[in-house]
Order: C-alpha cells, then sequence, then structure tokens
C-alpha cells in the first residue's frame, strides 16, 4: 500500500489531513518538525511527502534538501501560508513536485497526492524487461516482436536524444518510457509524464513552461512549468499529437535551442530535458493535413520504438493473463490458481483491439466472476464467450455513435476521432461510476485504467457533449 508522509508543525492541520487523505489505499504517516520528517523518510519510506514550509527546527525547504538527499525520486508537495513567489519558484527549483496555498483544499491536495504517488511509481518501480510476470509493475512478453523491443530499448536508453515511441492504445507506451528512463543516463534526475490529451488545450502551455503572474485571468502568481520541474532529467509527453499547433512550436523551440519563455514571458528560460513522446496517432497523415508541424516530426521521429499489438504478440496472452490474474487474486484476497484451458483458448481466439489494457480489464473482471479457483469461459465477458469481438462496424446498440460519426462527416469535422472517442467516454464512464455508485477506485478498476487518468477523462468530459458543427 502507498504511504503518504506529511510533515506540518500543527497538530490540528496534521489530524484533518491525516483523516481525510488517509484510506484503505493510501496509509498516512506523520511528523511535526523537519528533522523527523527526514527521519520518517529513512523508517517508511513513503511514496510521496506534504510538508510545510515553516517548521520549529528548519525551513520547509531545508527540509526538502535534506529529503532529497536520503530519496532523490521522492515527490514532495510544498504548503505554507505565506504566498511568496519567491519561495514558490525556488520550492520547484529545488525539485517540489507541487506547491500549494494555505488554507488547503483538501480535493485539490488528494489529486495532487494521487499524482505524486503515481509519479513515484513510475520513477522507482523498475519496468523489467522481459519478466516472467512475477513482479507487479513489469513489462511482460517473450515473444519476438517483444524481443525486437528490449532490443531497441537497450539501443535507445544510453544515448541522450529524443525518443518517440509510437503504438495503438493500450500496448504499454507509459511502461516503455519508463524502461528508457531508468536505463538512461538520467536515471538519477526527475521523470515528469503529462498526458497531452487529458489537459484542455488552453492549460497545456501553462503546464508544460510555466507561466507569468497576470498572463492570462486566474494566472495570480508566476507558475514554473514542467519543462523547469524536470531539469537534468526526463519529461514524459504522452499523447502529444493531442498538442495544439502553438504549443508543438514551443516544443520545437525546446528541442531545438533548450529554451522556452513561460506564457506571458519575454525571458528565455534554459533548461537541459531529455524528451520521450508517445502517440497512437498518424502523424504523417496529420502533418499532410496540417494539424502537426512536419518540422517537429522531424525532430521527433529521428529515433523511434514502435510496439507490437497484442494480437502481434504469439504466445504472451497466456503470459500476460497468468500476471493479471496473480495482481488481480491478491488485490481481491481469492485464491485464484490459474487460467483454465479452455478460458485461454477463448483469449488466444480474441483479436484485443484494447490490447494489453484490454486483456488487463477482461482478466480483472473474470476474476471477480470466478466461481472456483481458476479462470473457466463462464467467468470471461459474454463478448469474448460470443467469438469474434462486438465493433462498431457490425455490433448491435452502436447506432448513435454511427449516427454521430455520419453527423460529423456532414458537418466537415477535422476531429472526428477525438470528439466520437469523447462520447464513447462519456457513455461508459456514467454507466460504471452510477454501478459503483461513484467510488473511483472501484471504477477505476472495473474500466482497467488508473484513478489519475479516470480523473483526468473526467475533467475533460466537463464541457458539453460533443455535436455536429
Amino acid at each position: 500500500m502507498p504511504k503518504l508522509l506529511i510533515v506540518d508543525d500543527e497538530p490540528a492541520l496534521l489530524y484533518s489531513l491525516e483523516a481525510g487523505l488517509g484510506t484503505d489505499d493510501l496509509e498516512v504517516v506523520t511528523a511535526q518538525t523537519g528533522r523527523q520528517g527526514v527521519d520518517a523518510v529513512l523508517a517508511h519510506r513513503p511514496d510521496a511527502v506534504v510538508l510545510d514550509v515553516r517548521l520549529p527546527d528548519m525551513t520547509g525547504l531545508e527540509a526538502m534538501s535534506l529529503i532529497r538527499e536520503v530519496d532523490p525520486r521522492l515527490p514532495v508537495v510544498v504548503i505554507t501560508a505565506f504566498a511568496a513567489t519567491e519561495t514558490a519558484i525556488e520550492a520547484v527549483k529545488r525539485g517540489a513536485f507541487e506547491y500549494l496555498l494555505k488554507p488547503v483544499d483538501l480535493a485539490q491536495l488528494r489529486e495532487v497526492v494521487g499524482r505524486a504517488v503515481a509519479l513515484r511509481r513510475m520513477r522507482s518501480v523498475p519496468a523489467v524487461l522481459g519478466g516472467d510476470g512475477e513482479a507487479g509493475d513489469e513489462i511482460v512478453g517473450r515473444s519476438p516482436a517483444m524481443q525486437d523491443v528490449y532490443k531497441t530499448i537497450g539501443r535507445l536508453a544510453p544515448e541522450d536524444v529524443t525518443v518517440l515511441i509510437l503504438g495503438e492504445s493500450g500496448t504499454g507506451k507509459e511502461l516503455v518510457a519508463r524502461a528508457v528512463y531508468q536505463h538512461s543516463r538520467r536515471a538519477d534526475g526527475p521523470f515528469l509524464a503529462i498526458n497531452c490529451a487529458a489537459i484542455p488545450e488552453t492549460l497545456l502551455e501553462s503546464e508544460l513552461f510555466g507561466h507569468e503572474k497576470g498572463a492570462f485571468t486566474g494566472a495570480d502568481r508566476q507558475r514554473v512549468g514542467k519543462f523547469e520541474q524536470a531539469d537534468g532529467g526526463t519529461l514524459f509527453l504522452d499523447e502529444v499529437g493531442d498538442m495544439s499547433l502553438a504549443a508543438q512550436a514551443k516544443l520545437l523551440r525546446v528541442l531545438q535551442e533548450r529554451r522556452f519563455d513561460r506564457v506571458g514571458g519575454s525571458r528565455a528560460v534554459a533548461t537541459d530535458v531529455r524528451v520521450i513522446a508517445a502517440t497512437n496517432q498518424d502523424l504523417d497523415a496529420m502533418a499532410a493535413a496540417g494539424r502537426f508541424r512536419r518540422d517537429l516530426l522531424y525532430r521527433l521521429n529521428g529515433f523511434v520504438l514502435t510496439l507490437p499489438p497484442l494480437r502481434a504478440r504469439a504466445g504472451d496472452i497466456a503470459l500476460l493473463a497468468g500476471h493479471f490474474l496473480r495482481r488481480a487474486a491478491e488485490r481481491l484476497g481469492k485464491p485464484l490458481g490459474g487460467v483454465s484451458a479452455a478460458a485461454l483458448a477463448v483469449l488466444e481466439r480474441y483479436s484485443w483491439p484494447g490490447n494489453v489494457r484490454e486483456l488487463q480489464n477482461v482478466v480483472g473482471f473474470a476474476a471477480i466472476h470466478a466461481a472456483g479457483d481458476e479462470l473457466t469461459p463462464e467467468s470471461l465477458p459474454a463478448s469474448l464467450r460470443g467469438g469474434a469481438p462486438v465493433t462498431p462496424a457490425t455490433g448491435e446498440g452502436l447506432a448513435d455513435v454511427r449516427r454521430l460519426v455520419r453527423d460529423l462527416i456532414a458537418a466537415g469535422s477535422l476531429d472526428i476521432y477525438r470528439r466520437v472517442l469523447a462520447e464513447v467516454d462519456r457513455a461508459v464512464l456514467a454507466d460504471v461510476l452510477a454501478h459503483v455508485n461513484g467510488n473511483q477506485v472501484h471504477a477505476s478498476e472495473l474500466l482497467g485504467i488508473s484513478r489519475t487518468t479516470l480523473r483526468a477523462k473526467l475533467q475533460s468530459m466537463s464541457g458539453p457533449p460533443a455535436s455536429p458543427e
């Protein structure tokens, strides 16, 4: 279970934060001085720290420096009642994951802590190559296609070059990005990840490059962006194809000159960051349509790592199913010993349009519904037992989706794929959340996505539903 350390000298605040943040999925430990906080890092090995700036024996920034000496990959969230711009900038420059003002909004802090814990996992949990599925978060696969992937990672990781990871949705691009980082010369530096599709276009530039006070409505203080936070380390840009053209221009400048301007700023900021980008889109086609800069594509695709879809990984389905089943059995506390031969035959007949992520979701579903000590065909979803998967072209019940596609085509829309997927997300997430009475932890398990991804999708869906122009 992940652990959170809270360091603050106010007993009442410690109590309220411990009560508000502690859950069945997050253990909270506390300390009231900087020295106690450093000792707690040594004793408890937390996955994230919430740290007050003003402490009785030292400043929070001094405590953070000591904590980073003990564990340089530990994400630290700094909180303070004193909104000094210099303090915020200095905290982030020293490696703070985030900087929040008191009184802290509990929902916002919970979301930040969730992202910090996820980052800790990406930084610290090894993405072991070619394992047998015993570890919790590794790249699993022994097929010839995956052996080629491992060799490419081995060649690219030590070279300090930009990498573009291509692959269908669900093929494991984030895990591969972590493997490249962990085997690189920057493995002791920061590793930050940002999903370009999950952040509204108007906010993405600020998240990446930061902004100056007064740059736009609501910019009440200067903000340091991910390129400054990741200085000396690695930045993973997932779904880079969803970047606006303006953000693409700034990214191109960073790759070419290693400098950028904050939003609303006029002074160039230098940075030393290795960029790993990923997408499931055809960037060549997007460039031809004018939706992706051709010069940026040339910069990104010099070193390309293409992930095979699951249907091209002969022999890996049994290995992956066993891996996911062990994890599900441990989480559910059920004595599940394996996958029956009949169930495995069903899994191997399926084409897996959702790739490894879909397989993980299916195994999780089957583990919940398994009646005995192994997975049987009866525990699998009905769509798999029936043979070929239901697709938008042949399946029933998707008339509304097809109607929306036709309407968007007639309206001349240029982002049909994104808008249709947004509508599918809207329907799927609503039904799953209703089924689990709004419990996001349970919903993320049923969906086969992380809670961070679920929250990002819910935020992106806060706008009106798609309709033809």
